[in-house]
């Protein structure tokens, strides 16, 4: 098995359902005691928010750069980023990396195809849902997603920085999830994409009517099957 290195922190709770979701896969995949070889470079997430909020994604990138170089010059021979929405960086993390890169979007839609399925709505913070790095990459991968309205965005997101991404989960939350899922399903979308790797900690497929697709599942799959590439179990 290659190992794994996850650049994380962004934030610490989904950083830890990546080191979760990975060690759970491997076991199934190989049985007995097997588990990653894994190493994890984990950020503080308060000055990438910083950053994120003052629109400061040149310093962010340098950021992400520096400790990428620094999980392969620590034997990592291939690279996951635990957080949907700085893959926003994806280009400057890796300039100058040479291992291989799994980007969350383009598993996601590889996902997604494979169901058949191509009007995804998708929910996530806002700079996943209003900027184009990530929707560029789904449409390019021949899907179609849908985005909810200002409100709901709004809400998405606010939930993700005040709650989720602080491990604080409720009842409330979960019911208004559920509801921005609902209204994206009756605007027409086949699926529901998990975009942010903390919106699993409310919504799954028991409480939403259409195909769910978890990023971060999704994203352990495809970094696992690349590092099992090439081995006898692989």
């Amino acid at each position: 098995m290659k190992t794994i290195g996850i650049l994380g922190g962004m934030s610490a709770a989904s950083t830890q359902i990546y080191y979760r979701t990975l060690c759970d896969l491997t076991r199934v995949k190989l049985g007995g005691l097997h588990s990653p070889e894994l190493l994890i470079r984990s950020l503080d997430f308060a000055p990438i928010e910083a950053l994120q909020a003052a629109g400061d994604w040149a310093t962010a990138g340098q950021i992400l750069n520096d400790n990428a170089k620094a999980l392969e010059r620590g034997g990592a021979e291939v690279l996951v980023l635990a957080t949907n929405t700085m893959h926003k960086l994806a280009d400057e993390m890796m300039a100058d990396v040479t291992i291989p890169f799994i980007h969350i979007a383009d598993a996601t839609a590889d996902a997604i195809r494979a169901q058949g399925l191509s009007r995804p709505g998708l929910m996530a913070t806002a700079f996943t849902m209003e900027q184009r790095f990530y929707l560029d990459r789904l449409e390019a991968a021949g899907l179609s997603p849908v985005v909810p309205n200002d409100a709901d965005r709004a809400e998405t997101h606010r939930i993700i920085y005040d709650e989720l991404c602080k491990d604080i989960v409720t009842d409330n939350s979960r019911a208004q999830y559920e509801a921005i899922a609902a209204r994206l399903i009756k605007a027409g979308c086949d699926c529901l994409i998990l975009g942010c790797t903390e919106v699993g900690m409310l919504l799954n497929a028991g409480n939403v009517s259409v195909p769910v697709f978890d990023t971060t599942h999704i994203h352990c799959k495809a970094v696992l099957s690349a590092a099992l590439r090439g081995d006898d179990n692989g």
